[in-house]
């Protein structure tokens, strides 16, 4: 059990692309798409948290074995999220690993890769942020999702405000990047027609 790295799961957001759906609820492999996300965390053995829109949303039955962070000002886009999130780590926790939920194709041993490489660093609070990596339609190398960050940028991200997530604490970071299979750390689902575009895929594999 790595109980100094938590895995926070943005799952917040009001999908307004998905014209009346939820991207979360959404079925692959037969469940809902937060779900497998959660369950692949759990499977790190890393503490999970999940901000939600509020605690009765339907999301929220999803999440009843993880730490629900509710974000009432979840409008405002990402930022609120992460810092709800990172307000309610634990004291002992030395490293959050922060993904959108949106993201199918992490899997348990993309999350526990990242976890290994801020291991490898000797979980050193003034260490480098991690990022993930993959490879986009052209074959090129480009960063993606989670990145982990050390506790130094704790206070950083509980500072954020806007739309734009943490990229603001990344700006003149040196980032430890973290290569994960295909492109594992860049498929996000945010529309109608890239669900249909991905099932398409994936049904022919």
């Amino acid at each position: 059990m790595h109980d100094h790295i938590a895995v926070l799961l943005l799952a917040a957001g009001a999908a307004t692309r998905m014209r009346g759906r939820d991207k979360l609820l959404e079925e692959v492999a037969g469940q809902p798409l937060l779900a497998r996300l959660i369950a692949r965390a759990q499977a790190t053995g890393y503490e999970v948290l999940v901000t939600l829109p509020d605690l009765a949303h339907p999301r929220a039955l999803l999440a009843k074995d993880t730490h629900r962070v509710p974000v009432p000002d979840a409008a405002e886009g990402m930022a609120a999220s992460i810092r709800a999130g990172v307000r309610a780590l634990p004291e002992h926790i030395t490293g959050v690993m922060i993904l959108p939920a949106d993201m199918p194709e992490l899997t348990t041993a993309d999350l526990r890769n990242m976890g290994e490489a801020f291991e490898a660093s000797g979980s050193d609070p003034e260490g480098a942020i991690c990022r993930a990596t993959g490879q986009d339609q052209a074959g090129h190398t480009v960063p993606g999702h989670p990145v982990l960050f050390p506790r130094r940028c704790f206070d950083a991200l509980k500072q954020l405000s806007g739309d734009a997530g943490a990229r603001h604490v990344l700006n003149g970071e040196q980032l430890r990047s973290v290569a994960l299979p295909a492109a594992h750390a860049l498929t996000d689902l945010d529309t109608p027609e890239a669900w249909d575009a991905w099932r398409q895929q994936h049904d022919r594999r």
